[in-house]
């Protein structure tokens, strides 16, 4: 039963391959150290180790069975786990599991770390993924005696010291606002999509159509204003509606409407239909967006307390991560705007790129096959 129960499971498993990478980790301290579960996606694992072993694009729980020594092997040997400066080795515990995620099915894998001391203190090091890629995240809940605390690892903070006395919602608040300012410079798209709105906003329609520099740096700034706002208020409202279970929508579909907006505002750079309303447009793309994190906190399980603090931390740090590319880009283009390299190749050139490379995107997500590696 158990094994037909998993074989459900994964014959709708079909790689998504635009969902960012995240793998789901819990430990629990323990009389002798730590417990341990730790959900990672089937999909990548396939991708490095090749479980898909008669090649016909569909995981069976036969070829996942076959491979559990290589599969509990390759991620236990992605973490390192130690207390007061001393190691706490990783056994596994019981056979590997599959599970359901939002976005496919999960290999669970169950795990004791064994401590020398009583741990007070918990030192990570996760390195899962990143050398295949970048953009892979390890959500990781920590659980000790008083409360539970939730931290994001990636590639460039993949080492933290977690004290277990004093765990709470409000722990890691700080790794949570890090997280959303990589989310928004790690996601390729959206920069380009707030790269597409930004362009023109030190530019105005002249009386024939054609584009003129604006006379002022305040109106353009208060343009940008607009959008950045926009975007984050949309964005706050979707990820928290989601977040709490009251939405939901596929995360092909969300991609590919992403990727539709990014063509749409690049569009409209280079044939002019909607004016004075970008900001509008940035409402509509923030709302999208906010569906692409709230997904892992879904799947998390927080507690309510701990929810309103992640989502609080995570969208201070989108909205620091839009106003740090803002504050780069504003003041060059100011200068660069009553150049006609600006107005015809940047404007219009770099518009025209950005919609092709979206365009491809699209064809990628809507067919769920790979062209770009971005």
């Amino acid at each position: 039963m158990n094994r037909f129960l998993a074989l459900l499971v994964l014959l709708p498993c079909v790689a998504l391959a635009h969902k960012p990478s995240d793998s789901y980790l819990r430990l629990e301290r323990a009389p002798h150290g730590f417990t341990g579960r730790w959900d990672v996606a089937l999909r990548d694992l396939d991708a490095v180790l090749g479980l898909d072993s008669n090649g016909d694009g569909a995981l069976a729980w036969g070829e996942v069975r076959d491979r559990q020594q290589d599969i509990t092997r390759h991620v236990l040997s992605r973490l390192s786990v130690g207390t007061a400066g001393a190691p706490c080795p990783t056994t596994p515990e019981g056979a590997l599991r599959v599970a359901r995620h939002s976005d496919g099915a999960y290999a669970v894998l169950d795990f004791q770390a064994a401590c020398p001391t009583w741990p007070s203190a918990l030192t990570l090091d996760y390195t899962l993924l990143f050398d295949r890629d970048p953009q892979h995240r390890g959500i990781i809940q920590v659980a000790g005696g008083q409360g539970q605390g939730t931290l994001v690892l990636s590639a460039s903070h993949h080492t933290v010291d977690v004290p277990l006395a004093n765990l709470s919602a409000w722990s890691h608040f700080g790794g949570m606002v890090l997280s959303g300012i990589e989310h928004i410079w790690a996601g390729l798209d959206h920069l380009l999509f707030l790269l597409a709105l930004l362009l023109p906003s030190v530019l105005k329609r002249s009386p024939e159509g054609g584009w003129e520099p604006v006379d002022r740096f305040g109106p353009a700034l208060r343009d940008v204003v607009k959008i950045v706002s926009a975007f984050t208020v949309a964005h706050s409202l979707t990820l928290s509606l989601a977040a709490l279970g009251l939405v939901a929508l596929p995360s092909r579909l969300v991609e590919s409407a992403i990727a539709v907006s990014v063509i749409l505002a690049a569009a409209n750079n280079v044939f002019p239909s909607i004016r004075g309303t970008r900001w509008a447009v940035a409402f509509a793309l923030g709302l999208l967006h906010g569906f692409g994190f709230a997904s892992v906190l879904a799947d998390l399980g927080l507690p309510a307390e701990g929810l309103a603090t992640t989502l609080l931390g995570f969208n201070v740090g989108v909205e620091l991560g839009q106003l740090a590319c803002v504050a780069v880009f504003l003041p060059v283009a100011f200068m660069l705007r009553g150049a006609t390299v600006y107005r015809r190749a940047i404007l219009v050139g770099g518009s025209a790129a950005i919609g092709l490379i979206a365009c491809v995107w699209l064809a990628e997500r809507a067919l769920d096959v790979s062209v770009l590696p971005l």
